[in-house]
């Protein structure tokens, strides 16, 4: 955990100082230095339009790693509470919003961000409206689950004995037991909305076709496969991010979890 929380921080200072520390504009062209490998004035290379591959990396950490963030924190506010009224509730409203949830799974993720993301128009925004749309499911049905194994315990019963309504119980009950695991589960989650992410990128489908974004810098270096710096950098650039939120997440779990705990 320790080490992911380094790489995550690393990737962050490095992003929010890239107009300090960047050797030049990302979208700065050099066309009489295009496909430069690695040297000494371009240290990762330039690509097909004499852009600074080191730059835009750095640059491109202020898109994704955002953007990843954005997704998670709205999805899982979203479904935490979707799940949990569903859950508390019961009845027709949880069978409503469970068949609602059941079809949106039964779409391939990627499949439908790519249909929602070309029906709004490929940019930042959109991309990830995208994918909030089609990854709250699963927060909401971890909390479902989580509300209707807690609503059965008897603190609950304890609290509904000593007069406390309904809104309180959910909200100031049940809800807070349940962050732990949604928490959990975010932190393992963004390495897969950081991939969706550049998937949409690489597809087209995500920022302009300028800019620097890492799913996009790797769509256009497999266009020039022997420039190999054009396509490697920014996937490493993605692996280590990816790995990095997962090893967090892996830490958090054994945290929090008391089966795990000590």
């Amino acid at each position: 955990m320790i080490v992911g929380a380094a790489v995550v921080i690393a990737w962050i200072a490095l992003s929010l100082l890239a107009p300090v520390i960047a050797p030049f504009h990302p979208l700065e062209q050099h066309i009489g230095d295009r496909l430069q490998a690695p040297n000494e004035t371009y240290l990762l290379g330039t690509d097909e339009l004499g852009r600074d591959i080191l730059s835009r990396v750095l640059y491109g950490g202020r898109i994704t790693i955002p953007a990843g963030l954005a997704v998670i924190v709205i999805n899982g506010i979203f479904g935490w509470l979707i799940g949990a009224i569903a859950g508390f509730v019961g009845g027709v409203w949880d069978e409503v919003m469970m068949r609602v949830t059941e079809l949106f799974m039964a779409f391939p993720t990627i499949i439908l961000a790519m249909a929602i993301t070309a029906a709004l128009g490929p940019d930042i925004r959109n991309a990830v409206i995208a994918l909030v749309i089609v990854r709250w499911t699963d927060y909401a049905r971890l909390t479902r689950g989580l509300i209707i194994e807690a609503k059965t315990a008897e603190y609950v019963d304890a609290a509904r004995a000593l007069g406390a309504k309904n809104p309180y119980l959910l909200f100031r009950t049940l809800l807070p037991n349940s962050v732990a695991p949604v928490v959990v589960f975010g932190s393992l989650d963004i390495g897969n909305a950081i991939l969706l992410f550049a998937g949409l990128s690489f597809l087209g489908l995500g920022p302009e076709p300028s800019s620097p974004e890492w799913g996009r810098m790797i769509s256009i270096g497999i266009h020039f496969f022997d420039q190999w710096w054009m396509w490697l950098f920014p996937g490493l650039a993605i692996a280590t991010l990816v790995m990095a939120f997962n090893f967090i997440g892996d830490g958090l779990r054994d945290m929090l979890d008391p089966r795990t705990r000590g």
